[in-house]
């Protein structure tokens, strides 16, 4: 494996193999999102039901990507990775070759295990690269996680008018079963390790309540917001929740540190990834819908497939040239600044979409606007909570961030789509008030994610033994900072 025959100067190789994993990971958040109606059609199923194509994913990648995140961090990354896309692309394959629903929903579930990419990778990049390389790196594979979402729905149409819906699959697969081969052989096993075991206590406690919560939002407006369901499942979420921080505080091995948690650096974070986590989610599920809606509603473009990706993609563009000059913007105003900047950014294209959007350059002025805004935010995300916390701990806070970005994307659809869904046109179609209420919405989320932004302190940081080790230090300087990462925040 490569962690006896490799060299650790190869971080080059290291980063490609990462990125292309984690671009695979990406296009599967959203490459089925246009084509829901035609996946209805061809699994013989209902509107309900094939919403749980987009649900189980969430579900399990909410599940699995901080338990993966802890155990990567125990037995080591590269080995944890390359199962974590073996996994993905048995998922992968399982749902495309699916001919029911309920196995396109296993194949489904499956394939979130891949939400493990997330701090693996973070984690990876962290332990590997120079220290003055991480903020370019991590910035680039964040902005990749967002940029694939949102090329999933600009590919969706070609692929699914020159091939069919099943190579909405075959193509991931292929590309992740390379970066697993790729991994096994090019990337080195890392040397940072946490020994311990797994609380399966603490697993089977974060498991039930993720469910429980996700399950009652994105079902809530089918069931109702206050059924006798909805209502149960989330009282259970909450129960679930406080018995699992009872034991993750009182567990010797916790699957979450929640000392670590309550760092503000963290908590701020997280608060600002779980609003912009509703904010993404709600875009890839409803600007395609809103696109191709017939103008004979009074609102809409009546687009195709193709036609709405194409209006989508000006954000993919800027996302990603964004998200990639985040790291040296980061470097040189700091990840707190250029957070605050991405959220600040990412107002005026909601607010453009609530007034003005029956122009075709409206929109796209919006998703230019959102797509800049999501690039530098995702980015400096990442960039915080990597340079938060210790690096034994960079699996564990990055998957958790990552996490409460896809519980935000979950709550944030299902707000949505109640909003959209309140009031119907005789057609069936949402009237066009709903639309501009659920961009409201989306607004006013972006100025709490700003205002929460504000709240991060600003970090000293320092390097930790293996980041000194990485960068030749002498001795006499590794004992002045092998302590910890975060000497503290500095005073406004």
């Amino acid at each position: 494996m490569s962690s006896s025959t490799g060299t650790r100067s190869r971080y080059h190789v290291t980063f490609v193999v990462l990125a292309v994993a984690t671009g695979a990971y990406s296009l599967l958040q959203s490459l089925v999102s246009p084509v829901l109606p035609l996946l209805e059609t061809s699994l013989h199923t209902n509107q309900n039901t094939v919403t749980w194509v987009l649900t189980a994913y969430l579900l399990s990648a909410s599940v699995f990507t901080p338990i993966l995140g802890r155990i990567g961090d125990m037995v080591g990354k590269e080995k944890v990775l390359v199962a974590v896309l073996i996994a993905l692309t048995l998922g992968t394959v399982l749902a495309a070759v699916a001919t029911s629903i309920s196995v396109m929903i296993i194949a489904r579930v499956i394939q979130g295990v891949g939400g493990g990419v997330i701090p693996l990778a973070f984690g990876i990049v962290r332990d590997e690269f120079p220290r003055e390389k991480v903020a370019g790196a991590v910035g680039v594979i964040a902005a990749l996680l967002a940029v694939g979402g949102g090329l999933g729905l600009v590919l969706a149409g070609p692929i699914v008018n020159g091939l069919d819906y099943h190579w909405l699959f075959w193509i991931p697969a292929v590309v992740v079963a390379a970066a697993a081969v790729a991994t096994y052989f090019f990337v080195p096993e890392s040397p940072v390790r946490t020994p311990g075991t797994i609380s399966w206590l603490a697993a089977v406690l974060l498991s039930g309540w993720l469910v429980s919560l996700l399950v009652a939002v994105s079902q809530a407006p089918s069931w109702g917001w206050f059924s006798t369901s909805v209502i149960g499942l989330l009282v259970a979420a909450v129960v679930l929740a406080v018995a699992w921080v009872m034991v993750e505080i009182r567990s010797a091995q916790p699957l979450i540190d929640m000392r670590m948690m309550r760092i503000p650096a963290v908590w701020t974070t997280n608060l600002v990834a779980l609003l912009f986590g509703v904010g993404l989610y709600s875009v890839f599920a409803f600007i395609p819908e809103f696109l191709q809606t017939p103008s004979s509603a009074g609102y809409g473009f009546t687009a195709s497939i193709t036609e709405s990706g194409l209006i989508v993609l000006p954000m993919s563009v800027t996302m990603f040239a964004f998200g990639a000059a985040s790291g040296r913007l980061s470097a040189r105003f700091g990840a707190r600044a250029v957070l605050i900047a991405g959220s600040v950014i990412s107002v005026p294209s909601f607010a453009i979409m609530t007034f003005a959007h029956s122009l075709i350059w409206q929109v796209v002025l919006a998703m230019l606007l959102l797509g800049a805004g999501f690039g530098l935010a995702f980015s400096a995300m990442s960039n915080i909570i990597v340079d938060a916390v210790p690096s034994h701990q960079t699996g564990v806070a990055s998957g958790m961030n990552a996490n409460i970005r896809t519980i935000g994307g979950s709550l944030g659809a299902a707000v949505m789509a109640s909003i959209v869904t309140s009031g119907a046109l005789p057609s069936g179609l949402p009237k066009e008030s709903g639309y501009t209420a659920g961009f409201g919405m989306l607004a006013v989320a972006m100025v709490f994610s700003a205002l929460a932004a504000v709240l991060i302190p600003r970090l000293r940081v320092q390097r930790d033994a293996h980041q000194v080790e990485q960068a030749g230090m002498s001795h006499p300087e590794l004992a002045l900072v092998a302590a910890g990462t975060v000497v503290g925040d500095e005073s406004e």
